[in-house]
């Protein structure tokens, strides 16, 4: 009989801590039989990788009680018994609200997530000594119905020649389901909107280099068989799986980072719980260099949305849950605005 709980030994910058984990027996992912318990050692395996991509930032829990196929939730704020090397830092909304949010800075951290039933980690593109001015610019390429990875694959080859264009660096993972993210570390100097405004700029640039294959067309009817490149998610409080966190979906697939050379032999599928451990014991971590270094201005990218505004190309639509916002276009998709 599978006893109550495990302790867990994880090493850290501080030594090692023990880490309970009550209910270790509970399936989380029913198809493949894995584990609370199974869960909560993978993150001891990959803690320092996932710790340099996700950690020191604002982050949210998505949390599974009755696994990934049950009932779930965001935390953002700690929960009562949030142990002492679990912190927390004052964010601001959309909505301009003001309230703590978690912040892990080390292994021992993830696996209590774990504790605390997380299987997606949604790390915040800013760090929490700065938490209003990302130091990260990240594209979220979204494959539409009609398109292949492939397509994908070739989106962000262009990107990151584009992004290179602009001065900046570009890094790649699977997003565990059909996509593809791209990040390039940034000079933490822009607010959440100029950065917004870059990454719009530069979708509108792929988007005329490559009008068949890609698009920054909010409205789904009007996107097409392309490549969606979601410009919102450069927004306050919107998050992506990150770096190493496991999804939500049956096959155990992790958001895994890979090297460009890498990106045309992968199988996102292959990469899961079961397996990433073992790939950066024998690959590494493809995102080690990502913030070593100076990290470059987005200003080059103002200047292109400035041009772009100069020719008539303004505002685009924020998410339905934010306030209305300076120069945003109406709410309502194309075909059921009204007609002058």
């Amino acid at each position: 009989m599978a006893s109550d709980a495990a302790v867990l030994t994880v090493p850290g910058p501080d030594g090692d801590r023990e880490v309970r984990i009550s209910s270790p027996s509970r399936v989380l992912w029913p198809e493949l039989g894995i584990t609370k318990l199974d869960l909560a050692n993978y993150f001891v395996a990959v803690g320092p990788a996932f710790i340099r991509a996700n950690g020191g930032r604002p982050v949210s829990l998505q949390r599974f009680p009755a696994g990934v196929d049950g009932e779930q939730f965001f935390s953002k704020n700690p929960p009562r018994g949030t142990p002492d090397y679990v912190r927390a830092v004052d964010v601001t909304y959309p909505s301009g609200r003001v309230h703590p949010q978690l912040v892990l800075d080390e292994p021992a951290a993830a696996v209590w997530g774990v504790q605390m039933n997380t299987v997606v980690f949604h790390p915040w593109a800013s760090r929490a000594d700065a938490p209003d001015f990302p130091d990260e610019l990240r594209i979220d390429l979204d494959p539409q119905p009609g398109t292949t990875f492939p397509d994908v694959i070739a989106a962000a080859l262009a990107l990151r020649d584009l992004l290179d264009e602009f001065g900046l660096t570009a890094f790649v993972k699977t997003s565990g389901n059909r996509g593809l993210h791209v990040f390039a570390p940034i000079e933490p100097s822009f607010e959440f909107l100029d950065v917004r405004h870059g990454v719009i700029a530069v979708a509108r640039e792929l988007e005329r280099r490559m009008p068949d294959d890609v698009t920054a067309a909010w409205w789904k009817e009007e996107r097409g068989a392309r490549i969606f490149l979601d410009f919102n998610q450069a927004n306050r409080d919107r998050t992506m799986a990150g770096a190493y966190s496991p999804r939500a979906l049956a096959r155990a697939s992790v958001s895994t980072p890979v090297g460009w050379d890498e990106l045309g032999s992968v199988d996102p599928a292959a990469h899961t719980i079961l397996t990433v451990p073992e790939r950066l014991n024998t690959v590494g971590d493809p995102w080690e260099a990502l913030h070593e270094g100076a990290a470059p201005s987005i200003q080059p990218l103002l200047d292109r949305w400035e041009a772009d505004a100069e020719s008539g190309l303004g505002e685009l639509p924020f998410p339905p849950d934010f306030p209305k916002m300076p120069g945003e276009p109406p709410r309502v998709q194309p075909s059921r605005a009204r007609k002058p």
